[in-house]
């Protein structure tokens, strides 16, 4: 490696020049990189729920009802106003009341109660609409200028478009603020007042090229368009700061500073390159994951470490030759105090610090398995928002209500009005919308026209369009799922398609939790095997995964013991990023510490390590911890708030057992350590009867 070191430091401008040149690409790139903002369009293609969707749209012009609209103090007769309003609307594809379902020329109370109340309630009126995925924001806001802030409007479709407008905005807000802390924390972290401007200018090179050369995979997920750059940095950011330490160190011993950055980029590659592969194979664990936000952030993220990588090796080392001089000019005496009588606390702590560590482990892991979840994207926005109170105004009114649409062949209509009367026994069916209830079993299709036909009828399909009286999710309405399909399996077996917002989230559940056990013990395996190669032991990686592991564990046990719901999304996300993240913290510590180890007893080599190496932790930790906080804070999508909360107290659990922990585990397994790993010589030492170290 030191021959390839010492070309790239010998040919800076053609590097520089070709940094620029991908910079500025994919700077260019960047806005073009189209954001997927819908939770459903991640199921994999071959779910019941996404081959029903594809389907009806094959051999229907309407899709599913995804937006309920509620018009306050309205008559039937400027309800229907409102109707063909909306019906004009750009994007509406159809709008669905009263009208549809019963005939209204004849007076109300006529009408059967539980159709009415559906669509008409104490003067109020609520339209079903459908909106076009490649015009939703267009049309919802003109939907919206239609019937004014002081009516309501919900629905998924909404929901979407409201994670698209705060997304956009807010991302920018976290991503300034997250910058804003990485500089102050390097400013009090390093000795120079121009080093935090190198490191982020470096970092934000290789977070650029990342962000723009996404646009190979044709579109993106919100999760990663929202945490993949900021992630990025404060993963990726002490490469560059141990790159950098290595280098001050080496000029004092190496006068020609070429030299001293090759050998400082020598010696430094074996932590780096064996930090960065865990953190790369803990992300792309998440690529096994058949939920496919998994593999789109997955990729991301390892392709992002991966290029945060390259650009420290060949990048970095001619960008801080080429600016080493105004570090050297703007030096400043250290702010932060020696950590060698925190040192001195962890020593005389540590013990007790294992025993707690393993009193919580089983506890931990058993809480953190017995959360309660959200699915889908029902509960993504909360009553502080304007889609949140306008989601209470509708449900206050006319109860929780979902769509599902029903499609079976087209043959005979005595089976369709079986099929109707079964599901019309359901408890939380309050309607149905088919041809056999709408227009009689015994109507042929020639009486009717082209328009009410088509909505009911395709060449090989008739469908039944099912308002439910159920939440989007939640045990009462998975059963329910599984009750509409086993009677459809009872009429017509193997030949019903079925979809909906409820039914699309039936599928998202069970996808994602058969995703949870294969992604976190593939990750486990992968990240455990990377340790075992790189550090040539058998004992280090078991300690350091369990480490990390147990910190997972217990950031993920924080809202059982809270009783509070999570998002599964962001619980199996977690996961895989925390342990990929944070592990470098603990391969930092242990490298350190088998080098002291070589000349000092262990007490007095896990003092040298914990003082030597905490400001280096602490700065990525502190980073990552306040991106996730601010992640969490700022943003008004329950997803990525609850993520953000996540990584913040993730980073911060894993950090603590890093400090605090991995200490005592490396002093009792020390004698363990040097049996199980290859290659090392620790420091023999006599003891005397009291057991103190005192000669060597």
């Amino acid at each position: 490696m030191k021959r390839f070191y010492e070309k790239i430091v010998n040919h800076p401008k053609l590097i520089l020049m070709g940094f620029a040149v991908i910079f500025l690409i994919c700077l260019a790139c960047k806005p073009l990189i189209p954001v997927n903002y819908d939770m459903n369009d991640y199921l994999p293609a071959d779910t019941a729920s996404t081959v029903a969707l594809d389907t009806m749209e094959k051999e229907y012009e309407g899709g599913i009802p995804n937006a309920r609209v509620m018009i306050e103090d309205v008559s039937v007769a400027k309800a229907l106003e409102y109707k063909e309003k909306i019906k004009k609307v750009d994007g509406v594809t159809e709008v669905t009341w009263l009208d549809d379902a019963a005939s209204i020329t004849a007076p109300l109370r006529l009408i059967d109660a539980a159709t009415l109340d559906t669509y008409y309630k104490d003067g109020n009126a609520l339209l079903s609409v459908t909106v076009s995925e490649d015009k939703r924001m267009e049309a919802l806001d003109e939907v919206r200028s239609i019937i004014g802030d002081h009516n309501a409007m919900a629905g998924s479709a909404v929901a979407i478009a409201t994670a698209t407008e705060s997304t956009v905005s807010q991302i920018p807000v976290i991503a300034a603020f997250a910058i804003l802390f990485a500089f102050l924390v390097l400013i009090l972290t390093t000795t120079s007042y121009v080093e935090p401007a190198v490191i982020l200018a470096g970092l934000g090179v290789a977070v650029i090229i990342n962000s723009g050369s996404n646009l190979l995979f044709g579109e993106i997920s919100f999760v990663t368009n929202a945490a993949g750059s900021i992630l990025q940095l404060a993963v990726s950011l002490d490469y560059t700061v141990f790159l950098l330490h290595r280098f001050a160190e080496y000029r004092k011993e190496i006068p020609d500073p070429k030299a001293a950055m090759v050998q400082a980029l020598s010696s430094s590659t074996t932590s780096i390159l064996s930090s960065g592969m865990t953190t790369v194979i803990g992300f792309l664990a998440l690529c096994l994951m058949r939920f496919q936000i998994g593999p789109d952030l997955g990729l991301a993220l390892a392709k992002g470490v991966a290029i945060s990588l390259v650009t420290v090796f060949v990048f970095m080392p001619v960008f801080v030759l080429a600016t080493y001089k105004w570090i050297d000019k703007t030096h400043h005496r250290p702010f932060l105090p020696s950590f060698e009588r925190f040192g001195k606390v962890v020593c005389k702590m540590m013990i007790p610090f294992v025993c707690i560590f393993v009193l919580i482990i089983v506890p931990s892991y058993l809480a953190s398995n017995s959360n309660s979840f959200y699915y889908g994207a029902s509960h993504i926005f909360g009553e502080e928002t304007q889609l949140g109170a306008d989601t209470e105004k509708i449900e206050k009114t006319f109860g929780k209500s979902d769509t599902y649409v029903l499609m079976v062949p087209k043959d005979s209509t005595a089976t369709q009005k079986e099929l109707s009367e079964a599901l019309h026994a359901l408890p939380q069916v309050k309607s149905i919308l088919s041809y056999v209830d709408a227009v009689g079993e015994t109507i042929p299709e020639a009486y009717l026209d082209t328009g009410t036909l088509s909505k009911l009828n395709s060449d090989r399909y008739t469908r039944m369009a099912l308002t439910i009286d159920a939440d989007y999710e939640g045990e009462e309405t998975f059963d329910l799922v599984k009750k509409v399909q086993n009677t459809a399996e009872e009429y017509y077996p193997g030949a019903w398609l079925l979809a909906g917002e409820g039914v699309s989230t039936y599928d998202l559940m069970r996808t994602v939790t058969a995703d949870m056990m294969k992604v976190n013990l593939i990750a486990i395996a992968a990240v455990f095997t990377v340790l075992l190669l790189t550090m040539k032991s058998i004992c280090i990686p078991a300690i350091l995964v369990l480490g990390i592991e147990t910190a997972v564990w217990l950031n993920l046990a924080i809202p059982y013991f809270a009783g509070n719901k999570i998002f599964y999304v962001a619980y199996l996300i977690i996961s895989s990023i925390q342990l990929g993240a944070t592990v470098d913290y603990a391969i930092l510590f242990t490298d350190r510490y088998k080098e002291y180890r070589e000349r000092l007893p262990k007490r007095q080599a896990v003092l040298a390590t914990v003082s030597a190496v905490t400001v280096s932790i602490m700065t990525s930790a502190s980073v990552l911890t306040v991106v996730g906080f601010l992640l969490g804070v700022f943003s008004t999508h329950g997803l990525l708030s609850q993520f953000g909360y996540f990584l913040g107290v993730g980073t911060l659990c894993s950090l603590a057992i890093v400090l605090f922990v991995l200490p005592g585990l490396l002093y009792l397994f020390d004698g363990v350590i040097q049996k199980t790993t290859r290659g090392i010589s620790f420091l023999k030492m006599e003891k005397e009867k009291k057991g103190n170290e005192k000669t060597y």
